[in-house]
This record gives C-alpha cells, sequence and structure tokens, in this order.
C-alpha cells in the first residue's frame, strides 16, 4: 500500500528524503510537488519503474512525451547535442522555473531512449526537488497527473489526488495544495523557437 507524507518544503526532513530515494532506486512510482502542478515520477534507469510508469499512463516508453526532470543545467547536458548560442542562452534564462523545454537528443541516451530524437527537460525550483534530485543515481522521468474532470484540468488537493492514484502508487509527498497550471512547454529544436502549451511560465519571445 502507497504511503501519503506531508513534508516541509523549506525544511524537508532528512528521514522523509532518504525513504523517497530508496523508494525510486528500487523500482517505485513517486508522487511529488513541483513549482507547477503534482506530477508523477521514476527513475530514467530503472527498468522494473519505467515499465510500471509507462503501463500506468498507458503508452509505449520509446514514443511518449515524458520530460526528464534535472537538478541543474550541467547535469543534463551529457542528454543533449550541443546548443548554439541562442538555444544555451534561453536555457540559462529560462531554468530552474515553470517551463519543460525540448531539445535535440544527445546521440547516444540510455535505453529505452537511445532512438529519440528529442528530449524534454525540466528544472523545477521548487525546494524538496533542489534537495532530492542531487541524491538519486539518476535524473527523474515525470510526467503531470490530468484530473478526469472534464473542467479542471490537475488536481489541486493532495489528499484527493492519493486517493485516487493510491493503489498504483507507491509513495507521495505532499506540501499541501499545488497549483492547476502546468508548465509552459516551448520546443527549441525548431526555428523559429515554438510554443507548444501556454502553462505558468511566460512566453520569453
Amino acid at each position: 500500500m502507497a504511503e501519503f507524507i506531508s513534508i516541509y518544503s523549506d525544511n524537508p526532513n532528512p528521514k522523509d528524503l532518504q525513504q523517497t530515494v530508496e523508494t525510486l532506486e528500487n523500482g517505485g512510482l513517486v508522487i511529488f510537488p513541483t513549482n507547477t502542478v503534482y506530477a508523477l515520477g521514476c527513475l530514467s534507469n530503472h527498468s522494473l519503474g519505467l515499465d510500471r510508469f509507462a503501463e500506468l499512463k498507458g503508452v509505449k516508453l520509446e514514443q511518449a512525451p515524458f520530460s526528464f526532470l534535472f537538478s541543474d543545467i550541467r547535469s543534463f547536458t551529457p542528454y543533449v547535442a550541443p546548443m548554439n548560442a541562442p538555444v544555451f542562452k534561453l536555457v540559462k534564462r529560462l531554468f530552474p522555473g515553470p517551463y519543460a523545454l525540448i531539445l535535440e537528443a544527445a546521440p547516444k541516451l540510455p535505453k529505452p531512449f537511445q532512438k529519440r530524437k528529442t528530449i524534454g527537460i525540466r528544472i523545477s525550483e521548487h525546494p524538496i526537488l533542489k534537495t532530492l534530485l542531487p541524491l538519486l543515481s539518476a535524473p527523474l522521468i515525470t510526467s503531470s497527473l490530468h484530473d478526469p474532470d472534464e473542467i479542471l484540468d490537475y488536481t489541486t488537493d493532495p489528499e484527493s489526488l492519493f486517493e485516487r492514484w493510491e493503489s498504483k502508487i507507491d509513495l507521495m509527498l505532499s506540501d499541501g495544495y499545488g497549483s492547476n497550471i502546468p508548465s509552459t512547454v516551448i520546443d527549441l529544436t525548431k526555428n523559429p523557437f515554438e510554443v507548444i502549451r501556454k502553462g505558468a511560465g511566460e512566453i520569453p519571445f
């Protein structure tokens, strides 16, 4: 049965963080707060977690539009192709922040992502993630959790979210009510850059 942990953003309990690390490193699925909406994630290098993640979302890993969640710009450079000056300048301007940026993928991404030509990148400024991500052996694969309600796209109440997903995940970290506005998605592989989804982040051009 999944566990619900209330965690303080400004001063997260090290034991809670360690439990989260252990859950993820063992192939677990975790719901966590971000600087936008609550998200579902697993380790990008754990086959069991990835298989469960794909099954839960009803997609194939090789094709699904998941984002990789990194702690900082330096940590994602092995996953992307060399960036030209305009792209790198915009990346530095927007991260960390409420954005998901699509970039050209590096030639040798880890399995099962090695055939991808592009990769979605996020760097969250949420304090819990800033503390958690450096403790992990690999970046997280993450996806927003859509609400079945036709009017409300994203659930803001963590207890309601947990009730809906409890049987399918291993752990949920809650820091209170979340936002219902997702990240802004920008494709930086296009010329000119293309906004795929307008969300919490302001359009920078």
